[in-house]
C-alpha cells in the first residue's frame, strides 16, 4: 500500500446534490476546521463559489471546462449574501443611552 499515491482531486465537473440540485464548475477538496469540504468554483459573472459537505453528493461527472460552463449557465447560482434587514428607525440621543443603560453621568458625550 505504501506504493499506492493519493492523487489531489481538481477536475472540471457536474455536480449533483442530493436536494435535486445540479451544478457544475472546477471541483477541489479542502478542508475545513479539520473536515474535508468539496469547493466548487462555478463560472459566472461574478463567480461563485460555493463549499459542499461530500455526504450531500449524490454524483460526480467529470467533464470538460467547455461543458461544466454551459451547465453553469443555465444553472445560476446565486452568491451567498448577509441577510438584509431594514434599516433601524433611529432613537432620540436620550432613549439611546437609556436603553444601553448608560447614565447621563457615566458619559462625557
Amino acid at each position: 500500500m505504501d506504493d499506492i499515491e493519493q492523487s489531489v482531486f481538481a477536475e472540471w465537473v457536474i455536480l449533483e446534490l442530493m436536494g435535486h440540485r445540479r451544478l457544475a464548475g472546477f471541483l477541489t477538496e479542502q478542508e475545513i476546521a479539520g473536515r474535508g469540504f468539496l469547493r466548487l468554483e462555478i463560472p459566472a459573472d461574478p463567480p461563485v463559489t460555493q463549499l459542499y459537505n461530500p455526504t450531500s453528493v449524490y454524483a460526480i461527472t467529470p467533464t470538460t471546462r467547455d461543458i461544466a460552463t454551459a451547465v453553469a449557465q443555465s444553472s445560476r447560482p446565486a452568491p451567498v449574501q448577509r441577510w438584509e434587514l431594514p434599516a433601524p428607525e433611529p432613537m432620540p440621543q436620550q432613549e439611546a443611552r437609556s436603553a444601553a443603560g448608560w447614565a447621563d453621568s457615566d458619559h462625557p458625550f
